[in-house]
């Protein structure tokens, strides 16, 4: 992934309320690396044993020797118990309990590949199965790319101290920290840019509170297609004063008018904010 691709998260979304099993990471796996394995064949299966890997950099320094393909099976169900909460007895923050589900399956290491975007991919699926629903707007991905270094730092951190999960777990609070101040920086860019929209208008002369109406929904939709019965219906008005709304919003360049068989349709440019009145 990069994980936050919409068709990604809308198939995590859909089975968040599942609880975690071993089908479901191999799923997981599966989904995240489509198009992106060198054997499409090793998506969603699990180390094969006999064929160990390692964690290294480019000049052949390993920092990580994952547990063998032949423990995998077993550790992956410990996994999905605490995953679902049947372990430990004591309480663990859900928020804590997702970010240690993260390192868990990049320790195990149990794919040939693909295992960095299948934990992030079930950080979030812990996430929002425990209901943190901002989730679903927030990338973690993008955060830990910027900063790759102090990601594999913090995993070698807990390997060197007698595998202290503190280390990630505090690095991993501030890439979520990071991603909410970035998320928030963006509605705030986005609710600015629809105000100056709305601004601009208002500086439209001689257009009705329908034909408002249209553009407003225009604006939030590049492409989308119009029609004379569908604006009819939607204002209640007769056919003729349903053409009549959008024939002049196309002759102001503001639609793109065009003919399907008989039908008059008026499509949405995708430049319409720029074709706006500056003001």
């Amino acid at each position: 992934m990069i994980l936050n691709s919409y068709r990604t998260m809308q198939r995590i979304l859909s089975r968040r309320q599942e609880p975690l099993t071993p089908e479901l990471v191999l799923e997981l796996h599966r989904l995240v690396t489509q198009k992106a394995l060198d054997d499409p064949l090793a998506a969603g299966c699990l180390r094969p044993p006999g064929v160990e890997v390692v964690v290294d950099d480019l000049y052949g320094t390993v920092f990580h020797v994952p547990p063998a393909a032949e423990e995998l099976p077993q550790r992956m169900q410990a996994m999905c118990a605490f995953a679902n909460g049947a372990t430990p007895e004591e309480f663990v923050h859900p928020v804590l309990r997702a970010i240690a589900l993260h390192f868990w399956l990049a320790y195990d290491h149990p794919f040939l590949d693909g295992n960095g975007r299948t934990a992030r991919a079930l950080f979030y699926w812990s996430m929002l199965h425990q209901n943190y629903w901002l989730f679903e707007f927030i990338s973690i991905s993008s955060i830990i790319k910027k900063a790759r270094g102090k990601y594999e730092l913090s995993f070698l951190h807990v390997e060197t101290d007698d595998n202290d999960l503190t280390y990630f777990l505090l690095a991993q609070i501030k890439v979520i920290q990071q991603a909410i101040t970035s998320l928030h920086g963006y509605l705030e860019r986005k609710a600015e840019e629809i105000s100056t929209l709305q601004r601009r208008l208002q500086g439209l002369e001689g257009l009705n509170h329908r034909q408002m109406a249209l553009l407003r929904h225009a604006l939030r939709h590049p492409g989308f297609r119009y029609s004379v019965s569908s604006h009819q219906a939607s204002h209640g008005i007769s056919n003729q004063t349903a053409r009549t709304d959008l024939q002049k919003l196309a002759a102001q360049h503001l639609l793109l008018a065009s003919r399907q068989g008989r039908r008059e349709m008026f499509a949405v440019p995708a430049d319409l904010a720029q074709r706006l009145p500056l003001l």
